[in-house]
């Protein structure tokens, strides 16, 4: 079990290490790979079994006990995001085979893919806040190599403004560990919740808690520190923008969920309301933004941030169906998300540019493609009886049932402009005809230099059927999705649970000064 447990860690740092070896060897370093990929997932399939059926599954390693050590553990809502991360993993594996392979792998796409997701099975199986910042600095890194990975002076500027900004959540989440080790003298996140109720100061460590919501935010372009999102995601390469879409915003939802469930659920009346306008104002702003572009990875990439909003209602209410709701709507967001970008990447390859106004009649000519891309567009917008209906049904109905039917209604109502966004991509790529002579090229939109073969148009389609396929199991078999969801949410909820779990009830007893 112990092997089981490191496994999401041990394989991409393997896969990592090897990639880089076969560095000048891209037709070794792509199998390699993808089975890489295809591991992480089986494994991680096998904890959320393990987590569903038995409880949280908690490793000390080293042999140090906790809250001594390092701590890895894996609950329900842990496992879920490390297998939906397997997921992306063996999607973007595949779809990363397609057009540009060969100049990718060359640039070293391999070794900072799985680094990249190294970063992010971390960030979901530690237990020490401390860890976890160095699991987001080693995301932030390989994240960076992804972003600049073409070379061009677009990538380098968007790149620069990436780093910046998250450096920016970095500072904030040091002074944040700093100050709460100061406050509790420990940095294990099970011993952290078992100490706060009790701290003297509660002024101080709410302030600890504005920290790193700025510092989570920050990850999780949420309002107003979003601007690095769509300065930086429209520039990647399409298999970078995917598995960025689908990760790197969710980790910093992850990081609020954890943290904000565990340590501070005793402040709810507190924070709980500061994050609803957070949310709110998340929302509002990505889709007005969405609505005002017309470049499809400009208006994919406010609207992941538009949809971080609804992930936050969870936490802004705080119970068990509202952070259901946002379980299951992070897993909707991921698959939905990151096939949009990998169906933008075809739409270039099939119509010629990224830019609305030179596409069209695309339905015409590949209706295949335009049947993929309505259902991940019309599930983004809440359409019945896709899986983003049902994970927006559950966030507004928690609203509903909390009375806070602002935040409902705001819900609601950014769900309705989603629509009009995806719509006004359908009308101008797929429905309007084909522009007679599109003139002139706007930077960073140029058309393929060459067309792609068999081969690359497989490795294209076959991930996006996939996703597609899964966007409408979870909505027309929605039972089992939500079930795993509640339990996801009554796991975080139960505080005490995740304390035994990782202290033992005999140390928790001598750490509170009890009798075995």
């Amino acid at each position: 079990m112990q092997l089981l447990l490191i496994a999401p860690l041990l394989i991409p740092l393997c896969a990592a290490g090897i990639t880089a070896i076969f560095w000048s060897r891209p037709d070794i370093q792509r199998p390699i790979g993808l089975a890489a990929a295809c591991l992480l997932l089986g494994s991680s399939v096998a904890l959320l079994s393990a987590a569903w059926a038995i409880g949280p599954l908690v490793g000390q390693m080293g042999g140090w006990r906790a809250p001594f050590g390092i701590t890895i553990i894996i609950d329900v809502f842990s496992a879920i995001m490390l297998v939906i991360t397997g997921l992306m993993a063996v999607a973007v594996a595949i779809y990363a085979m397609g057009p540009g392979a060969v100049e990718r792998d060359k640039a070293g796409f391999q070794p900072l893919f799985h680094s990249l997701i190294l970063g992010v099975a971390g960030a979901f199986s530690t237990g020490d806040i401390f860890n976890l910042y160095v699991w987001f600095e080693v995301m932030l890194i390989a994240s960076f190599g992804l972003l600049v990975l073409d070379r061009t002076r677009e990538q380098i500027d968007g790149g620069l403004r990436y780093v910046m900004l998250n450096l920016v959540g970095t500072i904030f989440f040091l002074m944040g560990v700093g100050l709460l080790y100061g406050l509790t003298g420990t940095l294990n996140l099970a011993d952290i919740a078992r100490l706060a109720p009790e701290i003297e100061n509660q002024g101080a460590l709410a302030a600890v808690g504005v920290l790193l919501l700025i510092a989570f935010g920050a990850k999780a372009a949420v309002f107003p520190i979003f601007n690095w999102l769509p300065a930086a995601y429209h520039t990647a390469s399409m298999p970078v923008a995917a598995i960025f879409a689908a990760l790197l915003t969710k980790v910093g939802v992850y990081a609020i969920i954890r943290v904000f469930t565990l340590i501070f659920a005793h402040d709810t009346a507190f924070f709980g309301p500061i994050i609803g306008v957070i949310a709110m104002a998340t929302m509002v702003t990505g889709v007005f933004g969405a609505a005002s572009h017309y470049d499809v990875r400009r208006i994919l990439s406010f609207h992941i941030i538009s949809q971080i909003g609804y992930m936050l209602v969870g936490i802004a209410l705080m119970t068990p169906l509202a952070i259901a709701g946002s379980v299951f709507y992070v897993v909707h967001h991921i698959i939905v998300k990151a096939n949009l970008f990998l169906i933008a990447g075809v739409i270039r390859e099939e119509g010629g540019f990224f830019g609305l106004r030179r596409l069209g009649g695309l339905w015409v000519t590949k209706p295949l493609l335009g049947l993929l891309f309505l259902i991940p567009a019309l599930s983004l917008a809440g359409l019945p009886p896709l899986s983003g209906f049902w994970g927006k049904f559950a966030v507004i109905r928690a609203g509903l049932e909390a009375e806070a039917y602002i935040l409902a209604g705001v819900a609601l109502s950014v769900g309705l402009l989603t629509l009009f966004s995806m719509i006004k991509i359908w009308n101008e790529a797929f429905w309007k005809a084909a522009p007679v002579a599109p003139t002139g090229t706007v930077k960073g939109d140029e058309p393929p230099a060459t067309r792609w073969t068999r081969r690359e148009r497989a490795a294209s389609y076959v991930p996006i059927m996939a996703l597609a396929a899964l966007t409408l199991t979870i909505g027309l078999w929605t039972e089992p999705f939500a079930a795993l969801s509640m339990a996801a949410a009554e796991g975080l909820l139960d505080r005490q649970g995740y304390i035994e779990a990782v202290l033992g009830t005999p140390q928790l007893a001598e750490l509170t000064g009890g009798v075995e």
